[in-house]
């Protein structure tokens, strides 16, 4: 680890400020010598263990049921859904010997795992009984991505990729399970914290292969949109590719249609980017790798008490489930505060022989909240003021997403929107007018049917043509 001493970058400096807390909050390690891999610190897979437990479990509770596929997907396969491929063709990485001898079949390695997945299901599907199936795995995938490389955010390898893969007698099943995705993301950045953006993306943009395709967006310090998820109906495309079908109740033999939909590590970017401050990282308890951090203050009166009182602190809070740790390191306690600030600790207890003597401790919250708890009940309260520390970061951020949210009535308008924020515009639809819309504003067109408590519906004239009857749209820059 580099020496951390030395204050960040201003938040205001985003990218600057984002490359920096990454090495000295230890998440990430951006020196491994291949571009786009990056590496992670034990505090940084902390992060991302309780992240993915969230994930794991709302999945879990759900219904979905947990697999593993190869990495490496036989170009015989990969090739079989063109248009699939086509949307793909660029970013593929491709295994062509084993050793010193050439493949007799090429070997991707998998940029997402529809290719790899479906022909098992052919293998599993055999009745209306099976339906409807369930699957998701958390995987590793590489994409060579020709664009500007950013740690969590634009990838050659994703590492904490999650998808779901769902196979169902109907359409109209399918969607169904479009909209309970839809909701177990909602629920998912809810305990992150963080406030989403749902919009249905445009024809043009949406996953190759899929009818329509759902994202949810996040908004970033600078202004820019994140894509931190995204859901996609695939209808038959790929059960009539893969030959996915059923018998039905009627002995007739019929195509399955399907979802899928993904997460990967950009969620813990929207975390560190979102929550994050001038002093560092300010994580949710939720994901926090250490959710109370125990600073003794050692002195040569009452040394062995203060660390007895430290020590049995830490025991009583693990026995509630609290990820608890001791600094018990030889630095000042002022050093220790800013270790443990950068970090984004939700709650720091500070234990000295004066706390001792009155029978209290000092809490400090990450955002600023100081207070004096009786030793007594430092157990019964602690956990509400966790609590309470989240509703205040998902507060904050609701506030923030909902001042960078500008209806825009004309192009001038919505280009000085996407400055800073969204712009939300009417749009019918027509792709000549997305790219005018675009070309003027140097932002990108999200999509429709924006759900958002930020945002209302309604129909008007589209900014470009004036046409009426056109939908609210968002637009906004995106990484």
């Amino acid at each position: 680890m580099e020496d951390e001493s030395g204050s960040l970058p201003p938040i205001s400096d985003f990218s600057a400020w984002y490359n920096d807390v990454l090495w000295r909050a230890e998440i990430m390690d951006v020196r491994y010598p291949v571009k786009g891999l990056y590496v992670w610190y034990p505090f940084g897979f902390g992060l991302r263990r309780h992240t993915y437990a969230i994930l794991r479990n709302l999945l879990d509770v759900s219904g979905h049921e947990e697999t593993l596929f190869p990495l490496l997907i036989p170009k015989t396969e990969f090739m079989k859904e063109a248009e699939h491929i086509k949307g793909f063709e660029e970013e593929v990485y491709w295994v062509t010997h084993g050793g010193l001898s050439e493949l007799d079949v090429p070997l991707a390695l998998r940029p997402t795992s529809e290719t790899a997945m479906y022909p098992m299901f052919a293998l599993w599907v055999r009745s209306h009984a099976d339906l409807p199936l369930r699957v998701y795995q958390i995987v590793n995938t590489f994409r060579y991505e020709t664009k500007h490389t950013r740690p969590l955010i634009r990838l050659r390898e994703i590492t904490s990729f999650k998808e779901a893969h769902t196979v169902h007698a109907t359409w109209d099943e399918a969607a169904a399970q479009v909209e309970e995705a839809i909701g177990l993301y909602t629920q998912f950045y809810d305990d992150l914290c963080i406030p989403v953006l749902i919009s249905r993306r445009p024809d043009w943009d949406k996953f190759p292969g899929a009818d329509y395709t759902m994202a949810v967006d996040a908004l970033m310090p600078d202004g820019r949109t994140l894509q931190v998820g995204t859901v996609h109906h695939l209808g038959d495309h790929f059960s009539l590719t893969f030959d996915i079908a059923y018998e039905d109740a009627a002995g007739e033999r019929q195509l399955a249609y399907q979802t899928c939909y993904g997460i990967s590590e950009r969620c813990i970017a929207a975390v560190i980017g979102i929550h994050g401050d001038d002093r560092g990282l300010v994580l949710p308890p939720k994901v926090a790798p250490v959710q109370v951090v125990i600073i003794p203050i050692i002195m040569k009166k009452m040394a062995e008490e203060v660390r007895a009182a430290a020590e049995s602190l830490k025991q009583e809070l693990e026995g509630l489930g609290l990820r608890t740790r001791i600094d018990d390191r030889d630095l000042r306690p002022g050093a220790k505060y800013y270790h443990w600030e950068m970090r984004g600790v939700p709650l720091r207890i500070e234990v000295g022989p004066r706390d001792l003597t009155a029978g209290t401790v000092v809490a400090a919250t990450r955002d600023g909240e100081k207070m004096s708890l009786d030793r007594t009940r430092v157990s019964d309260e602690v956990p509400a003021i966790l609590d309470a520390f989240g509703v205040r970061l998902r507060e904050r951020a609701e506030t923030r997403l909902a001042e960078r949210i500008v209806p825009a009535s004309d192009l001038a308008a919505a280009s000085a929107a996407i400055e800073t924020g969204v712009a939300v515009v009417h749009w019918c639809g027509d792709e000549q007018c997305a790219e005018a819309l675009e070309k003027e504003t140097n932002g990108s067109v999200l999509g429709t049917g924006v759900r958002s408590t930020h945002i209302g519906g309604g129909e008007g004239n589209c900014i470009v043509c004036g046409r009426p009857g056109s939908t609210l749209t968002v637009i906004a820059r995106t990484y």
